[in-house]
């Protein structure tokens, strides 16, 4: 397990749930990824636009500043082709759309909330997720 990571994903964990109380605090709404960045380009009222804009700012920067203190060297994979990579960016684009919402909107927020939907959302995407990783593998052997 070269990935076992507990102390950095605790610390991660904990920063995700703070992040998504905060919000909720102070705007009222959920802190689903998908959603928010949808609505930059969705909304016109410009408060609106203000704070979602803020929110992923504030996600780049993070994972910035993390990746200069704590940098890691990522393998880079060279068989994967770019479009498969598009088609499977796609892919989870249009499947957010269908779910209503993405893993963070439904896996941290929803369930935290206890709400069915969430958790059926979550569980589809585990096992699409699951099975996709089996099937690639089997056929295709990535």
């Amino acid at each position: 397990m070269e990935n076992f990571t507990p102390y950095s994903s605790l610390a991660g964990g904990i920063l995700i749930g703070i992040s998504a109380s905060v919000l909720m605090l102070l705007n009222g709404r959920i802190a689903g990824i998908s959603g928010i960045i949808a609505g930059i380009f969705n909304v016109s009222a410009l408060s609106e636009k203000a704070w979602r804009f803020a929110f992923v700012i504030g996600l780049i920067a993070g994972a910035s500043v993390y990746a200069y203190y704590f940098p890691i060297e990522v393998a880079v994979r060279e068989h994967v082709s770019t479009g498969l990579l598009v088609i499977g960016g796609l892919l989870v684009g249009v499947g957010t759309a269908m779910g209503g919402g993405c893993t963070s909107g439904h896996g941290i927020c929803g369930i935290s909330r206890f709400s069915l939907r969430s958790i059926t959302a979550t569980m589809t995407f585990l096992l699409a997720g699951i099975t996709t990783v089996y099937l690639v593998n089997y056929f295709i052997g990535a």
